[in-house]
């Protein structure tokens, strides 16, 4: 496939080769966890399904394609994904990482990593070269960005993080979840590894849990490899096939969900009942300069806080939209509503979590591809609900 491509035509054949044997332009399930063997040694280039199978390997071809990356690999979940990228760390290294992440991930670090005497910094990256100066040190081997980061929308100059730090033998991974390959390119910007939890955006169809990582260097590639071989956390056949097909459509969703971003932003703009909103495309967001920048638009994952903050008005809030669904995850075509302080980041202390902006009030939003109109009628719905 020819990467001077748009990204449009890129989702939509990326990764493909059509079966050669019957002609099917989709992608087979390779429903197989062995292959024959002609002699000790000598096969097709499949061996066992843990270590490679055809309809994964299709779809870690998309990845690599998506990403303008060299190499791309597909995991059971998105933290299997980074657990097989922290496991390339020993026992004495370190790692920095934005402040404001998902709980899951912050959970990772803490409570598994950590005893195995990984040390984890959490820093505000607002201005990477000032925050990193006093937390880099010859211990450092990583430095782990969320941006826009989730539920708070940080941006995080991911050039000038990898300036800060080039030449210091220090892997820049950046968690690409929320733009997705069609609003950024990490590796591009000067990133070494990018990290998806492709049960959002790029499965886009909440019918599928899966994580993937894309990097351009060989010897990394090698090692991520061996580990998950090791390790065995690897994405079955038909889910790959449900993230093949899901990638399709990536660029036409991401439009949609951009635009419903940007409708639902201008609504509650106007709204009295709103405290702040955070959505990196609001010119007096923080980190707007940097996204857009760094970013071809800005998504469709809008948080904001209820006046009063409280959590009795919060709960009432999200129990009160009708065609939001409350649920975790995001990403898919369908809108949801969290809470996060009480879902998606439960895990991390309220006096973390809070410091950030993750307060009892905050509400996130993953806008799906219905029409706009629908969507700002159901909010206002809920606000006539706690008024």
């Amino acid at each position: 496939m020819n990467k001077g491509k748009g990204k449009g035509t890129r989702a939509v054949h990326a990764g493909v080769k059509h079966d050669p044997s019957t002609g099917a332009i989709m992608t087979p399930v390779y429903l197989t966890s062995t292959y024959v063997q002609t002699k000790v040694g000598e096969h097709k280039g499949y061996e066992y399904s843990r270590t490679q199978n055809p309809t994964r390997h299709a779809l870690e071809n998309a990845f690599a394609e998506l990403e303008g990356a060299k190499h791309g690999m597909a995991f059971a979940s998105g933290l299997a994904a980074m657990d097989n990228l922290l496991k390339t760390l020993k026992p004495g290294d370190e790692v920095i990482s934005t402040n404001d992440l998902y709980g899951g991930s912050y959970r990772l670090f803490t409570s598994v990593f950590a005893n195995y005497g990984i040390k984890f910094h959490f820093i505000n990256l607002d201005d990477p070269k000032t925050s990193l100066e006093d937390v880099v040190n010859e211990n450092t081997k990583m430095i782990w960005i969320e941006t826009p980061t989730n539920p708070m929308m940080q941006i995080t100059d991911i050039t000038a993080v990898a300036n800060a730090v080039k030449g210091k033998n220090i892997l820049v991974c950046v968690d690409n979840t929320f733009a997705t390959p069609m609003l950024q390119q990490p590796l591009a910007l000067g990133a070494d590894v990018v990290m998806h939890s492709a049960t959002k955006y790029l499965g886009g169809h909440s019918d599928v849990v899966m994580g993937c990582l894309m990097v351009n260097d060989d010897a990394l590639d090698e090692k991520l490899r061996t580990l998950q071989n090791s390790c065995g956390a690897i994405a079955g056949p038909m889910d790959s096939f449900l993230v093949l097909r899901g990638i399709k459509t990536l660029h036409l969703r991401m439009q949609r969900h951009c635009e419903n971003g940007r409708a639902v932003t201008d609504y509650l703009k106007t709204n009295n009942q709103v405290e702040k909103i955070y959505w990196p495309g609001l010119e007096s967001h923080p980190g707007h300069e940097v996204a857009a920048r760094q970013m071809s638009d800005f998504g469709g994952m809008v948080a904001f806080t209820i006046k009063g903050d409280d959590l009795a008005t919060a709960n009432k809030f999200v129990e009160s939209t009708e065609l939001f669904t409350l649920a975790e995850s995001l990403g898919g075509v369908e809108s949801l509503i969290g809470h996060p302080a009480s879902m998606t980041h439960a895990s991390i202390p309220k006096e973390v979590r809070e410091k950030v902006g993750v307060t009892d009030g905050l509400i996130r939003l993953s806008l799906g591809v219905e029409d706009s109109m629908d969507i700002i009628d159901d909010l206002k719905h809920a606000f006539k609900a706690i008024s």
